[in-house]
């Protein structure tokens, strides 16, 4: 069943970012820029939790779990080390992340052509 949960949430997830795209004529950058405030504003609220819980990778893979990541990495650490604590708990929880799309686009930049 676990399956079908992912697939369900991480679907529903997907429809409703290209129901932001089609009918309200969002380019996807608005739409990643809204699911990353989602899942951060989800995670406030300790519903994020629960949806990964539920729908396991469903959950985790589309980028809202990526706001869910930096709002939860900066009250961690906040509570631990004050200001400065929010600042690295940021990156210490999504710098795998963020190394990676780097160094991937880097790597794909030198093997094909970017336009740009």
């Amino acid at each position: 069943m676990i399956f079908l949960y992912a697939f369900l949430v991480g679907g529903t997830i997907c429809v409703i970012g290209q129901i932001l795209m089609d009918v309200f004529k969002l380019t996807p950058a608005h739409v990643v820029a809204a699911f990353v405030v989602i899942g951060a504003l989800l995670d406030v609220f300790g519903i994020y939790d629960h949806l990964i819980d539920f729908a396991g990778a469903g959950a985790t893979v589309p980028i809202t779990s990526f706001g869910h990541s930096l709002l939860h990495g900066a009250m961690s650490e906040g509570h631990e080390h004050g200001y400065l604590g929010i600042a690295m708990g940021i990156f210490k929880l999504t710098s795998a992340g963020i190394t990676s799309a780097i160094l991937f686009g880097f790597l794909i930049a030198l093997f094909f052509k970017p336009k740009g």
